[in-house]
């Protein structure tokens, strides 16, 4: 398997998003599946793909904190720097969602998941997307996530659009999810 997708690979991908799409890639841990966050039918397949209750919500990833401006409240300064010693990296933040934000989004709840990540796939996708996206795990609710591109398709022979190659990033463990304003771990 290739370490990293060609252009056109990103560039398909990009254009499968855009579209309505529902693509998987690898990230820092595992494979994730992702779509455009502003398309509601997709969030829905990919829900439904997942088995995932609307409620629970979902993270966006991005290739810069301004790809998350459209879906995040301003943050006050004095709770920015942990953010910006963590990003881009793999911290994944509540942060206050935006007021237009939508539920499918933020689960009903006024903060929202947010990650600026580091690895390589994950940038060039959201470069090429010219957004941040939906990422969530490639597995079904309470089973293991995808770990390969195997796995990927056993796991889900139909229902995803392009899986982009790549090399997992090599944390044993999806992100940690933290909350801005306490600090507290969510994940």
């Amino acid at each position: 398997m290739s370490r990293f997708p060609s252009q056109w690979q990103v560039s398909q991908a990009a254009r499968c998003v855009r579209h309505g799409g529902i693509v998987a890639y690898p990230t820092e841990a595992v494979f994730g599946l992702g779509c455009d966050p502003a398309n509601p039918y997709a969030v829905m397949r990919l829900l439904a793909l997942k088995q995932r209750r609307i409620e629970k919500g979902l993270i966006l990833v991005a290739a810069s904190r301004q790809q998350l401006q459209p879906w995040v409240a301003p943050v006050p300064r004095k709770l920015d720097q942990p953010l910006e010693s963590s990003w881009p990296g793999p911290h994944t933040w509540l942060l206050p969602a935006a007021r237009h934000c939508p539920d499918w989004l933020t689960g009903g709840r006024n903060t929202l998941a947010v990650r600026v990540s580091a690895h390589p796939v994950v940038q060039r996708l959201c470069n090429a997307t010219g957004s941040a996206i939906v990422s969530t795990s490639a597995n079904q609710e309470s089973k293991p996530p995808a770990r390969s591109r195997l796995e990927l398709q056993l796991r889900f022979p139909t229902g995803i659009d392009y899986c982009l190659p790549g090399a997992l990033g090599g944390l044993e463990q999806p992100t940690r999810i933290r909350d801005l304003q306490t600090g507290r771990i969510i994940r």
